[in-house]
């Protein structure tokens, strides 16, 4: 025995030593919101779990959502085409739910853009894992290395979901193999599941200890035990189109009634927002446009118009206005210094779809899909994110730019939340079965829980918000009359104008989760209504990402795609630009 521990010791010795190596350009935080130390950068003695663990739960939130601070200690370093980065921004923004500022696909997402996304995952999460591991396994932690499980089972997947074969039997072996293979999604998708087995045994087991620190459920293991059957229903939907038995394990789940039914177990991270120096534990988005000079982010017009037209009461919570009128708009003249567009002719092709273009009504300043005329003096004019999820502020019509007050202290401050496994996602996948089961009618009442399930919550972020005047917030009757004209339009469609407004409504319910609408909608195509890019030919809209352009420079096993065209193994829909229905 104790010649085994001194080997694990030796190895663990090994592998720090090999991690200031390896990370090089790019290390784990040093400070994890609330860590004060690198676990990377501790001798064999003083590694703690803990503190591993700490670093992995927040780099896991984080590869999401994203990082704002520009930390030169962490993994991220915002560049390229993307404001801020993380695999939810890029979702959003290939489904109009955030606006995508380049013309062109194959440009917009480059091999350039995806270096952070890549070096988190491997340099920062699964490298954390894999030092944490032999730790906790000595000392008997098995809730520790149940939500490493957990967290490994969302990563390797949202991974696949990206980019396709990735790296993962060989990945994180140096100085064995340094050039890993790649495996086929497929193989990593059943990887995942036997982690979540895994998880869910060591959520339940004897245990020496429990997380000094749980961001996600406080050492509640049945909501983590909920969690990864959930993760488990996630990923059957997901193979739903090449796994003739994926509906039926999805079912069994929902029989057993171990999973996020309701809201009270929802799986998310709150963004405490109790700094904005390094760690910036404040939303990201909320660092990236609260901030002097305005915000940097520019809202989907399409998302906004879809909530004017359908009157959505959301909107006040999702964006706030730094203007009360828009050029162009409301009588308002034309500018072609701050929106160019105002003073353009719609393309021929909006035109004929009847799109939105350029400008909205009532202040809403957003861009159009594919609006990559520059960066006009617009910063303190733009809508920018509200208080869901962002924890920005509240709309109360006080038409104030963010920059000329307090920004850092805005509204709820930063203290949002990232949305990753809830209760109505999963009343929006079970929709969606009912659909493509023609179910009507169960479709529809999964549609209109899903849709309360996210008001709620929507509604319930204002309580962050000491600064905004919320007796503009709407009224019961607001809500009310909004979700029944959702449901009774729903009811009164067939075909795909049905789809179009389920995927309509599960689009506005994902605000601040792009990775569950990029998948839904090469799953299905839907919705067709979505806005064009403003270039008439952009080409396909990328089914995967492009491997980082130094991953394929440095590791002999990985050949660059010809294309982001390449879908991954669970999508056999059509290829080419007639599929997803808008490009």
């Amino acid at each position: 025995m104790k010649k085994e521990n001194k080997m694990k010791k030796i190895n663990i010795h090994t592998m720090l030593v090999l991690s200031l190596m390896f990370l090089g350009m790019t290390s784990c935080e040093t400070t994890e919101l609330d860590l004060t130390q690198d676990p990377n950068f501790l001798t064999p003695e003083q590694a703690s779990p803990d503190l591993f663990l700490v670093s992995i739960q927040e780099d896991f939130v984080r590869q999401l959502d994203g990082d704002a601070s520009g930390d030169p200690n962490d993994n991220f370093t915002t560049g390229g085409f993307q404001n801020g980065d993380g695999l939810s921004p890029i979702g959003m923004q290939l489904t109009r739910i955030m606006q995508m500022s380049s013309r062109n696909y194959a440009s917009t997402y480059q091999d350039s853009d995806v270096d952070d996304e890549w070096d988190n995952a491997y340099r920062g999460i699964l490298f954390d894992i894999r030092l944490m591991t032999p730790l906790a396994e000595e000392a008997g932690l098995t809730r520790h290395i149940g939500i490493a499980q957990f967290i490994e089972a969302y990563i390797i997947s949202s991974m696949v979901d990206f980019f396709g074969d990735i790296p993962y039997s060989e990945a994180v072996q140096a100085p064995d193999i340094v050039n890993p293979k790649l495996d086929s999604g497929e193989s990593v998708y059943q990887a995942a599941f036997s982690l979540l087995d895994q998880a869910i045994v060591n959520f339940t087991n004897v245990t020496a200890g429990t997380p000094s620190v749980d961001f996600y459920y406080n050492n509640d293991y049945t909501k983590w035990v909920k969690a990864a059957n959930t993760l488990k229903m996630k990923l059957y939907l997901q193979t739903r189109l090449v796994d003739p038995g994926a509906i039926t394990a999805f079912n069994a789940i929902v029989a057993s009634g171990n999973y996020i039914a309701d809201s009270v177990d929802d799986f998310e991270f709150n963004w405490p927002a109790t700094s904005a120096a390094q760690p910036d534990n404040r939303h990201p988005r909320y660092g990236l446009n609260y901030v002097s000079n305005g915000a940097g982010d520019y809202t989907s017009n399409w998302l906004v118009n879809q909530m004017q037209i359908n009157n959505d009461p959301r909107i006040r919570y999702y964006f706030y206005r730094q203007v009360s009128i828009v050029p162009g708009q409301d009588g308002a003249a034309p500018d072609e210094q701050t929106l160019r567009c105002s003073l353009q002719t719609p393309p021929q092709h909006y035109i004929d779809g009847g799109f939105t273009f350029c400008a909205l009504t009532n202040g809403y300043w957003g861009r159009d899909h594919g609006d990559n005329q520059g960066t006009p003096p617009d910063g303190l004019l733009r809508s920018t994110w509200g208080v869901y999820p962002a924890g920005g502020r509240f709309d109360d019509d006080s038409f104030s730019a963010i920059g000329q007050t307090n920004a850092a202290s805005q509204g709820a401050g930063g203290v949002g939340i990232t949305p990753i496994l809830n209760a109505f996602m999963v009343d929006f996948w079970r929709g969606e079965l009912a659909l493509i089961a023609g179910d009507v009618a169960t479709a529809q009442g999964f549609l209109e829980a899903g849709v309360r399930k996210q008001i709620a919550k929507v509604r319930a972020s204002v309580a962050n918000d000491g600064v905004s005047d919320l007796s503009f917030e709407p009224a019961d009757a607001d809500f009310e009359s909004f979700i029944n004209g959702v449901i009774t339009a729903f009811g009164n469609a067939t075909g795909d104008d049905q789809w179009d407004i389920f995927a309509e409504n599960h689009f506005l319910a994902h605000y601040g989760n792009g990775i569950e609408a990029y998948n839904f909608y090469r799953r299905t195509g839907f919705p067709s209504t979505l806005q064009p890019n403003r270039e008439p030919d952009p080409g396909s809209l990328p089914r995967s990402m492009f491997y980082p352009n130094r991953v394929v420079t440095s590791n002999s096993n990985i050949t660059q795609k010809p294309n982001v065209s390449v879908q991954v193994f669970w999508d056999n829909n059509p290829a080419g630009p007639s599929f997803p229905r808008a490009n």
